[in-house]
């Protein structure tokens, strides 16, 4: 599914679609992934759908084994750990990488953090679907140009369904590797959680820890009138810092390498306050509906 590529992107798949006839390169004028999506799943054939990243890579027996995972297990939607692994070998984007393999930086995301074995989760990447998943749900939701495949996630469980992590299966993410292009994506990452809710008008289109950035940012713009009351109401500021201090040390002894302290500090700090400040954006979108 290529967004209407400017680049050698188009060449490059006509060359393999030349050498391999069971690829074929279909545009997305629409430029958006959940119309990426839904034209892809309309035009394939098979009894099982998987999506793949192109910011990725996969083990070789990446479809064998989710297909053998899915029918063992009766689920209608499996998917493999996420490793990430940064673009390239600055501290910044080792950090980053880090930063995002790490709870205290993405929260409870299992497939982030990995599973021993199969286990019944809320949403995977790059995930195998039965077909007949999407007959009873219905296709990506067309309004949702981020979150689009955790909200169809919550919709497979509302019906019912089961999704799996499976352990045997990996792909590899390669994350942002400068913090002014991680804000960007994390801010609207965090200004889709507010527009996916709005959108499917319900809080259980995501989990959570979705929102617990936008509370924190809201806690900090909000601190000056409170601590005006009451120093004590620094006290979760004072415990945040010594948390990610503690977290940003562990991590930089687990590798070796105590330089990588401040840039973790940095990449949690990216994580967080732009999250937290996409979120209160898509609030203000919403009613003003820019």
């Amino acid at each position: 599914m290529d967004g209407m590529s400017t680049d050698e992107t188009p060449n490059i798949i006509k060359g393999y679609e030349q050498k391999y006839p069971f690829i074929r390169l279909i545009p997305n004028p629409e430029r958006i992934v959940p119309a990426a999506f839904n034209a892809g799943v309309e035009a394939s054939k098979g009894d099982f759908v998987i999506i793949w990243g192109a910011h990725s890579s996969y083990q070789k027996n990446y479809v064998s084994a989710l297909v053998n995972a899915i029918t063992e297990l009766d689920a209608d939607l499996v998917g493999g750990c996420l490793e990430t692994r940064p673009r390239n070998d600055s501290l910044i984007a080792k950090a980053i990488a880090l930063a995002l393999s790490n709870p205290f930086g993405i929260g409870n995301a299992s497939f982030r953090l990995g599973t021993k074995e199969a286990i019944e989760t809320d949403t995977v990447p790059f995930g195998c679907y039965r077909r007949s998943t999407f007959e009873k749900t219905g296709l990506y939701d067309i309004k949702l140009v981020r979150n689009q495949d955790m909200e169809m996630s919550k919709r497979i469980l509302k019906h019912g369904g089961k999704i799996y992590l499976v352990p045997e299966v990996t792909s590899v993410y390669y994350c942002r590797s400068t913090y002014p292009s991680l804000w960007e994506n994390n801010f609207n990452n965090g200004k889709w959680v507010i527009l996916t809710t709005y959108f499917t008008k319900t809080l259980s289109s995501l989990s959570v820890r979705h929102f617990i950035p936008l509370g924190f940012f809201l806690y900090l713009i909000s601190l000056p009138f409170w601590a005006y009351f009451s120093m004590i109401f620094l006290v979760p500021l004072v415990l945040y810092f010594l948390l990610m201090s503690l977290v940003a040390t562990k991590i930089s002894f687990a590798e070796k390498n105590i330089v990588l302290f401040p840039f973790l500090i940095l990449a949690f700090l990216c994580l967080h306050l732009s999250y937290g400040m996409g979120s209160l954006k898509g609030i203000t979108r919403i009613f003003t509906d820019r």
